[in-house]
């Protein structure tokens, strides 16, 4: 009965205290076997000849931990997160419990709370399929842009795109803009609200989307330029047209995090309307690259100011009416 209270790691303890007892096996071998040291090693084997195996069992087996937390914060905190963080994961709920409620608890209890409480459901490790490319080395030399469509308001407001720019070396987020849908002219502002707060980046590397590349197979005439194209041509930045989704990845996981937490941060703001969603971006875009932003490989800005001869209202029109997130 007693050897099978027994943990795996104390059979092996028996057996090794066994073969010490009966002389088959010297105390500095015993000690190597067990990774402890020579007094250990005879403090075990004295419990050992005293109490048999059960001298073996760990007395805290069965005991609370002196670590536990009281069960009535635990039952406290469940409550808190089934009334206002009912979907958010437990990085997200923790820091909304320490920042909000003032209750500081390790990512890790959270989680362990939430699974027990039906809250949240492990994940298994998923295996990465795509090689990830590798980042550019400086902040300003590639930034990768995407529209999101999504229910960002929920059932509060209207489906709308969120228009994201991220900085390929930093994954720093450099703008954020909602708006109604991913055109031409929503990128013209959203283009002209960047190029204002940073200068103009090497290149911009997007999907095939019709803002960005003509894709009519039967398009004939013309320079094969879309009009956002002639514009950032215009300008001297490039444009580059990925292949896949994983190979703008950064944005692509930009836009699932944002989906997860800037919906949850409109919610508990009661944001429902595009004007109001923008007036919260400044803030959210600099909690989040205090958490999430990298540091680049090389510190060299590769931003180039605008010029006097640079004229935005020729190559980007349309309505002034984007937010500035200047560094």
């Amino acid at each position: 009965m007693t050897v099978r209270l027994m943990s795996d790691g104390e059979m092996r303890r028996l057996e090794v205290l066994q073969d010490l007892d009966r002389r088959r096996l010297t105390t500095v071998a015993a000690g190597q076997l067990l990774g402890l040291e020579r007094r250990q090693v005879f403090r075990l084997l004295k419990a050992y000849r005293i109490d048999g195996p059960t001298g073996l069992i760990s007395k805290r087996r069965g005991r609370r931990s002196n670590r536990r937390k009281p069960e009535a914060l635990r039952r406290a905190v469940v409550t808190i997160i089934r009334q206002w963080y009912w979907d958010f994961g437990p990085t997200l709920a923790a820091e909304k419990l320490r920042e909000d409620h003032g209750i500081a608890l390790g990512r890790e209890t959270l989680r362990q709370w939430m699974i027990e409480a039906g809250l949240w459901r492990d994940r298994k490790q998923r295996k990465r399929i795509h090689q990830p490319r590798l980042r550019r080395d400086c902040i300003g030399e590639l930034v990768q842009v995407d529209g999101s469509e999504h229910w960002w308001f929920e059932d509060r407001g209207p489906q709308c795109t969120l228009l994201v720019f991220v900085d390929d070396a930093t994954s720093r987020l450099m703008h954020l803009q909602f708006v109604e849908s991913e055109s031409t002219f929503a990128y013209f502002h959203a283009a002209r609200a960047y190029l204002e707060a940073w200068g103009k980046p090497v290149a911009f590397y997007s999907d095939k989307h019709g803002v960005f590349r003509v894709n009519h197979p039967g398009a004939l005439g013309g320079d094969g330029m879309t009009q956002f194209g002639r514009a950032l041509h215009a300008l001297n930045i490039d444009i580059i047209c990925a292949n896949s989704s994983p190979a703008k990845g950064r944005v692509e996981r930009a836009n699932k995090t944002l989906q997860d937490r800037l919906v949850k941060e409109l919610r508990l703001a009661g944001a429902a309307t595009l004007a109001e969603g923008n007036a919260l971006l400044p803030a959210f875009v600099a909690d989040y690259n205090a958490r999430f932003a990298a540091a680049p490989a090389n510190n060299k800005d590769l931003h180039r100011p605008l010029r006097a001869g640079d004229d935005l209202d020729d190559a980007l029109p349309g309505r002034r009416n984007a937010p500035s997130h200047r560094r």
